[in-house]
């Protein structure tokens, strides 16, 4: 009898612990089943179009193409859970102001890592920080118009990143889910390209080296500053429309940044804008790059950039590639035509230059400061 109890004590207890391997074998299958990684690279693309006498200033980052694939394709999958935001980089910056929170996250992250991009491989992990934005409906196509907004504000606040190409810059978005929770890990890298420089530098020592160029062209003009606010704007114009000589071929390397304006000396209207900008940062002069269209002297209108900058609590605009004629048949031109565009206000101004705040098609339409009615006199 004892026998027979025996054998049925031990015929339930190993039922009970089988019972146990079961329900921890399903618990691990369950895991292992519902774990899905893959990487979502978001291309966003530049479409640049011309026009006979200015190329545009506007790179138009497409709606993004989503690939997916395996992290094995790339280099690194390697993208941390976290959700650092970034929050100790400190930015007053006139564009990235405007930007919505998730937005600003990927601009500082550019910010936090303006070194390490120099390479041109370094990959900007945002780890989790976006995961709420993925989450919501259509998280995909939200994340894809904050990190337009992004880019589009940082190159325009920081004309020293001329070494970037935001067309090889992708964004990627590694999903793991598991046990019905969906988590996102976000970075941005070149994707399968070899880097995401600009045409012309394949290294942070090619960047380093422009850079120094840049310097050296910055600290013998601003070597004549005077401590005046408006002797040094009318000398960085000045500087800019006597040394840059506008390139009608708008097919050279450099001409549309701010290398090929202060180095090379060979720019459009975009590369003067941004030289004049960088210039201004470095005098603390508040200044911002402005696009739109420009009806020139013969009626053609053309996309166009020019600055706004302020003196004495007051916007005023200036545009030094339309301050640097090109004169037909050669010859020099004359002193007022050089300071036709200087220091305007809108009633003169915006007679021939209509700003555009939407840098792209579909893009974040971001405000201008308000320019002073009346020119500066």
């Amino acid at each position: 009898m004892k026998s027979k109890i025996s054998s049925f004590i031990m015929t339930i207890i190993s039922l009970f612990i089988i019972a146990i391997l079961i329900i921890f074998g399903m618990m691990f299958w369950e895991d292992f089943k519902d774990t899905e990684v893959g990487t979502q690279i978001q291309n966003f693309v530049s479409d640049v179009t011309s026009l006979a006498d200015e190329n545009s200033v506007q790179e138009n980052i497409k709606e993004p193409q989503i690939i997916e694939g395996s992290l094995d394709a790339l280099e690194s999958s390697s993208s941390p859970s976290n959700t650092n935001q970034y929050s100790g980089v400190n930015i007053n910056r006139h564009f990235y102001d405007q930007l919505e929170e998730p937005a600003k996250i990927i601009y500082r992250a550019l910010e936090a890592n303006k070194e390490e991009i120099k390479t041109g491989t370094h990959q900007i992990n945002l780890g989790t920080t976006l995961s709420d934005v993925l989450s919501s409906e259509g998280g995909e196509e939200k994340l894809g118009y904050y990190y337009q907004s992004a880019i589009e504000s940082y190159i325009y606040d920081n004309p020293e990143a001329f070494y970037l190409n935001v067309n090889k810059m992708y964004l990627n978005i590694e999903t793991t889910t598991k046990r019905n929770k969906t988590t996102y890990n976000v970075f941005i890298n070149q994707g399968k390209e070899a880097n995401y420089l600009a045409d012309g530098y394949y290294s942070k020592t090619d960047v380093d080296q422009a850079m120094g160029q840049i310097e050296q062209a910055k600290n013998q003009i601003l070597a004549q500053k005077t401590g005046n606010t408006y002797k040094d704007i009318k000398m960085v114009h000045d500087y800019l429309v006597d040394h840059i000589e506008y390139d009608s071929s708008i097919s050279a390397d450099d001409i549309y940044n701010l290398y090929g304006a202060l180095v090379r000396g060979k720019s459009v209207c975009e590369g003067y804008a941004k030289a004049f900008k960088y210039l201004m940062d470095q005098l603390d002069i508040p200044c911002v790059i402005v696009i739109g269209k420009g009806t020139n002297s013969s009626g053609k209108t053309e996309n166009h950039a020019w600055n706004y900058v302020e003196l004495n609590q007051t916007w005023y605009a200036i545009d030094s590639t339309w301050d640097d004629p090109v004169i037909i048949g050669g010859g020099k031109a004359s002193s007022s035509s050089k300071v036709k565009y200087f220091l305007k206000g809108s009633s003169e101004f915006n007679r021939d230059h209509v700003p555009n705040g939407q840098f792209t098609e579909g893009g974040k339409v971001f405000s201008y400061p308000e320019l002073s009615a009346r020119s500066y006199s």
